[in-house]
């Protein structure tokens, strides 16, 4: 299960969080926000990370 951990303003964004995140072990997915057919480099994305892991990616945010 997922859960969402960050919105971001457009592909390019979301696609750094995700290597960000995941560079340091913690799987990561993205996903635009609204239908899945909306996916472009210029739409609102979310990044989800796995549930009861929220806290692994704010330590990981911390040490930026």
């Amino acid at each position: 299960m997922w859960v969402e951990y960050k919105k971001t303003a457009n592909l390019l964004t979301a696609e750094m969080w995700k290597n960000l995140l995941e560079g340091e072990g913690l799987p990561a997915k993205i996903l635009p926000e609204g239908d899945i057919l909306d996916w472009g480099e210029r739409v609102p994305f979310r990044v989800f990370v796995p549930l009861n892991r929220e806290h692994v990616a704010d330590e990981i945010m911390r040490k930026l």
